[in-house]
């Protein structure tokens, strides 16, 4: 069998497509642990979490993804609010809450 280079090229994208998505799905599960443990410590109920944004970003001359997340939460079980979660790669960079009822 003879690969040309356009059949070399076509796999190597594919191969980087499909890493890049198993890349975003850790971020996203870390997130996930991450935001049940801060709930956890801060006696907050966690309801939901969904990505709202990621791209490709520089950082410190590091390429990786940067990625922001919308969670809702209840401080007293009856009242939901929404969060922000912004993360580069796998480090935290900021975690936002309103003010919410206890």
């Amino acid at each position: 069998m003879v690969f040309n280079l356009f059949d070399i090229i076509m796999l190597l994208v594919i191969i980087v497509v499909v890493v890049q998505f198993w890349r975003i799905r850790a971020i996203t599960e870390y997130a996930n642990q991450y935001l049940l443990r801060y709930c956890e410590k801060n006696q907050l109920q966690l309801v939901s979490v969904a990505r709202r944004k990621t791209r490709i970003a520089i950082h410190h001359g590091k390429l990786d993804w940067y990625s922001e997340f919308d969670f809702e939460f209840s401080g007293n079980g009856e009242d939901s609010s929404t969060g922000e979660l912004s993360m580069r790669g796998l480090r935290i960079e900021n975690t936002v809450l309103p003010a919410y009822r206890i």
